[in-house]
């Protein structure tokens, strides 16, 4: 049940957004998790500032329904980076991933 948001201050075409669908619902698996249940916000053109600069910059918040171990955190977070640089420009030094573990997650009207 994990929900990546992304948010960045570049335009992001519908190509692009796939390209980013895809590749990121390959890279949920090094947390364990699969794109069965991966669920997706991309928000491109925000006013977003990072280090008194708007130059191109990004953040990916993983909200994790339960935990994983810190070596897949950095694993996933050294993927995220790579997948929004190559596919959207913005430099590594100017990508922030952010995790955020769930205690209660739910669907359908009830909880996991």
């Amino acid at each position: 049940m994990p929900f990546i948001s992304t948010k960045t201050n570049v335009s992001i075409s519908k190509e692009q957004e796939t390209a980013l669908k895809t590749e990121f619902g390959k890279a949920i698996s090094l947390i364990g998790k699969s794109e069965a249940w991966l669920m997706l916000s991309f928000e491109g053109g925000s006013s977003l500032w990072f280090k008194g600069s708007d130059s191109p910059a990004a953040i990916a918040e993983v909200k994790l329904y339960g935990s994983a171990s810190a070596s897949a955190y950095d694993a996933l977070t050294g993927k995220l980076t790579e997948i929004i640089s190559r596919i959207l420009g913005v430099p590594a030094g100017r990508i922030y991933v952010k995790y955020e573990e769930v205690r209660y997650w739910g669907l359908g009207g009830s909880n996991f």
